[in-house]
């Protein structure tokens, strides 16, 4: 791996970090000690055998659609500004988006007051549905498919 790839890497890692960071904050700030949009003024999917594959069991809001939809945007506009895609770019992105997740949802339990640290567990986290070593189980399945996306974006 070349070192200006590894320095590259790192660069975009870190600052997916600040932006999982910021986003964790303003999430904190809109459903405060009620996550998943339990108290938020939207539509809900409880139930459906496709949320049980794509999204851990958790419930569909329309808030989760259209914040989903934002940051995958979002992450997309780079194409738009250099008015280049590889398929190189797109493992890039996806993996980026992935670890943003991850580390997002993660900062919310850490950083939000109603939870923090001793709080980051299933029995206090209902939404997450399925753990594994400590942590929801999308943490671990993110984490090898972007480790997968970002060996191909080389």
């Amino acid at each position: 791996m070349p070192a200006s790839y590894l320095i590259q890497l790192l660069s975009t890692l870190g600052f997916v970090v600040v932006l999982a960071y910021f986003f964790a904050k303003v999430e904190i700030h809109i459903e405060g000690d009620a996550g998943w949009a339990a108290n938020l003024p939207t539509w809900r999917i409880e139930k459906h055998w496709l949320l049980d594959i794509f999204w851990g069991g958790r419930a569909m809001t329309g808030y989760h659609a259209w914040m989903i939809s934002f940051v995958a945007l979002f992450f997309h506009l780079p194409i738009f500004l250099m008015w280049h895609w590889s398929w190189q770019l797109e493992a890039r992105i996806l993996a980026s988006m992935m670890v943003f997740w991850i580390v997002e949802d993660f900062l919310w339990f850490i950083v939000n007051p109603a939870f923090g640290w001793k709080r980051f567990h299933r029995k206090h986290v209902s939404w997450h549905k399925h753990w594994i070593f400590g942590a929801p189980t999308d943490y671990w399945i993110f984490a090898i498919i972007s480790g997968l996306l970002f060996a191909c974006s080389v």
